[in-house]
């Protein structure tokens, strides 16, 4: 299959883990996390690297279960390990569409995925295999937003890709206001001024830190990944400015 040309060289996608719910209440919608592997199954025509950090929000809410009166340490580590049963799902179907791709944990458990080793990341994306990074940052009180932005400094990504199931950053809840103003283009400052919900404080801080772009768009419209990948203008993009 011919190759085609990417923007990027190399980018992270972060997914949230109410994405693979689909219209379930809790868990994993297998049909969903199969779409997804279909849509990534489609960037092996790019000569990019790809790694991927997922959320565990469908199995466990560390903050929420902290806010009902678990202890926010043990809540947070109980939802590391709920993105660690993400990354196994999306990595089998991933891998039964013919990508090859190696899980790295945050927190060390030797017979399920590697460690988190940041050179062994790196040479796994050079050989074109997907990364995906789960337990967030191994740490309790950072998000896996934030796990997102310092897994692609570390790595040296181009771009984080945030899917969502929104086509970009509103003013406004667009599902409550229909009245709500979409931004093609937003600062970084702009989104932390604005107490807007693309990323935590933290994350959006990282990367404007770094100077490390991101892209939101709507993860559940076909080819949205390829889009973005091709640099048309989907969704909306966080930079400096």
């Amino acid at each position: 299959m011919k190759s085609q040309k990417s923007k990027f060289r190399r980018v992270l996608l972060k997914l949230s883990g109410e994405a693979l719910m689909g219209d379930k209440n809790f868990g994993i919608d297998q049909k969903v996390v199969q779409y997804i592997a279909n849509e990534l199954k489609g960037i092996a025509q790019f000569n990019l690297q790809m790694a991927i950090v997922i959320g565990g929000g469908n199995i466990f809410r560390g903050l929420e279960a902290s806010a009902e009166g678990m202890e926010r340490t043990t809540a947070d580590y109980m939802g590391m390990l709920a993105t660690v049963l993400n990354a196994l799902a999306l990595q089998d179907a991933l891998e039964k569409n013919g990508m090859p791709t190696r899980v790295q944990s945050a927190i060390e458990m030797q017979e399920l995925a590697e460690p988190y080793i940041r050179r062994r990341a790196i040479r796994h994306l050079e050989k074109k295999r997907l990364v995906i990074f789960a337990a967030g940052t191994g740490n309790p009180y950072f998000t896996t937003d934030t796990a997102a932005s310092l897994r692609s400094v570390e790595i040296g990504a181009d771009v984080i890709l945030k899917a969502t199931k929104v086509d970009g950053v509103y003013d406004s809840d667009p599902v409550k206001n229909p009245a709500a103003r979409k931004f093609s283009e937003i600062s970084y400052i702009d989104v932390l001024n604005k107490g807007l919900k693309v990323m935590d404080s933290t994350a959006i801080s990282l990367c404007m830190d770094n100077k490390l772009p991101i892209i939101v768009f709507n993860l559940m419209k076909k080819n949205n990944i390829r889009k973005t990948l091709e640099g048309k203008k989907i969704g909306t993009i966080v930079k400096g400015g």
